[in-house]
């Protein structure tokens, strides 16, 4: 990391570039604002600190010219106490932070390893075309192997199984499997099973003729017959009634489909891809999923994990909604997350998962005044999520007795007893921050370890 210092004393300077060598922080020193265009002409850096009050040009107007410039690295202002509202001006202008005279050099160090950070996440998104798809984001281990199985999907016409909390991105992996399949070769048609009245899904499904019975006014092709030669996605298969699952798993066996009132059946060419939040491996045992259709279907198995357990994808996934809502909302004043932004973001628990975050995060683009997503911008929904829409039967179980905040108080204290008190590794391992986690000790009376440090 490369860092600019902009400060007319010489001995700030000089302490702040020995204090980021002991951290293996590059740095190199302009006396002012004059001196720091040249330099940003001839060099490129990965942050700067500047102080806000300087003679000849202060950090101000270094900054309004930087942004005419088109130079963009993240800038934290050094502000004496009495200039706390020309640093909230300065962040207006794009500065990513503010610190406060005197401060702790290490409270900088920590800051601006944060922003750049951030600020690199959003670049990687500005400059990876394969993050079009915001739920398909992973850095996570288990995105890794999903990334690869679907691969391995593409080389065959097999049916497919995704299962996941909703929200989790199934319908992107279908259709990234189709893509990577047959390209624009063949067609991709797909169907909400829970979202189609029980009595019209067979119609849409497996089509009809004229007068195959009331309302039917005119032949209708089947959603099997028009995605024929390409790739049929059932969502919310575990909806589908049991006399449809029959008539499903015939078509599946025959590779025929016959319409509603007709006696010829039709050969038929397609892929199918299901997916599911519901446990079909119980429903099996219920009798409410037929086994040999489970099987049928379950030839490929594609499992998400929800967002809560790969955190560490957040920040990805923050920058490339961030990236798509600003296009749609129209948008061009907001480019980024404040890195106390990210950290709140990461804190959350998500059992709306991705679907959620981009909520939260399209709330606070309508709320955000400058160029930063900050902090007090961002509002966790961290008490919505309903015991059905979990699939794993342990969540599933926890959330039919106990609120979410029970759970949140639980899964803290198994933390810190695991990390023998230990409050940094615990809100590692948590995924938020140390003060976050400070916070709900004492929010949730956790008295056993309030002392500890």
């Amino acid at each position: 990391m490369k860092v600019l210092i902009v400060d007319d004393e010489v001995n700030i300077r000089d302490s702040l570039s020995q204090f980021f060598a002991v951290y293996d922080i590059d740095s190199e020193c302009a006396e002012n604002g004059l001196a720091a265009q040249r330099m940003l002409c001839e060099a490129m850096y990965d942050a700067m600190v500047v102080d806000l009050k300087m003679p000849g040009m202060d950090g101000l107007t270094l900054i309004r010219w930087m942004k005419d410039q088109g130079i963009d690295i993240p800038v934290i202002m050094v502000s004496a106490h009495g200039e706390i509202t020309d640093a909230v001006s300065a962040l207006k202008e794009g500065a990513a932070d503010y610190i406060v005279k005197p401060f702790n050099p290490e409270e900088l160090v920590e800051k601006i390893t944060k922003m750049v950070e951030a600020y690199k996440v959003t670049k990687m998104v500005d400059n990876d075309l394969a993050f079009e798809n915001s739920s398909f984001i992973g850095i996570d281990p288990k995105m890794k192997e999903i990334k690869k199985t679907i691969a391995r999907c593409a080389k065959t016409k097999s049916n497919v199984l995704i299962t996941g909390e909703s929200g989790t991105g199934k319908g992107v992996v279908a259709k990234e499997i189709h893509r990577q399949s047959f390209g624009d070769s063949g067609p991709f048609q797909s169907i909400n099973i829970g979202g189609v009245p029980a009595t019209l899904i067979e119609s849409e499904l497996f089509g009809h003729e004229k007068g195959a019975y009331t309302g039917a006014i005119a032949r209708k092709l089947g959603l099997f017959e028009v995605a024929n030669g390409g790739t049929l996605f059932l969502d919310e298969l575990g909806d589908l009634p049991l006399d449809l699952q029959v008539k499903l798993l015939t078509v599946i066996n025959d590779r025929e489909v016959q319409r509603l009132g007709d006696t010829v059946k039709r050969p038929i060419d397609v892929r199918i891809i299901a997916a599911t939040n519901k446990d079909l491996e119980d429903m099996v045992r219920k009798g409410t999923f037929r086994e040999d259709l489970y099987f049928r279907l379950n030839v490929l198995r594609i499992k998400i994990p929800p967002l809560r357990e790969r955190k560490e994808d957040i920040p990805l996934l923050a920058a490339s909604i961030l990236k798509r809502l600003k296009v749609e909302m129209d948008n061009d004043l907001v480019v980024g997350f404040s890195p106390n932004a990210i950290e709140k973001l990461k804190s959350g628990f998500y059992y709306g998962n991705v679907r959620e975050l981009e909520n939260i995060i399209e709330r606070a683009l309508l709320f955000a005044d400058d160029s930063l997503i900050r902090e007090d911008d961002i509002t966790l929904d961290d008490n919505v999520g309903l015991p059905h829409q979990m699939t794993e039967p342990k969540i599933s179980r926890t959330l039919e007795v106990k609120s979410l905040k029970e759970v949140e108080r639980e899964k803290i204290i198994e933390s810190l007893h695991r990390w023998s008190g230990n409050k940094t590794k615990a809100s590692k391992e948590l995924g938020i921050s140390r003060r976050t986690l400070l916070n709900k000790i004492s929010e949730y009376d956790i008295d056993e370890f309030k002392k500890i440090k």
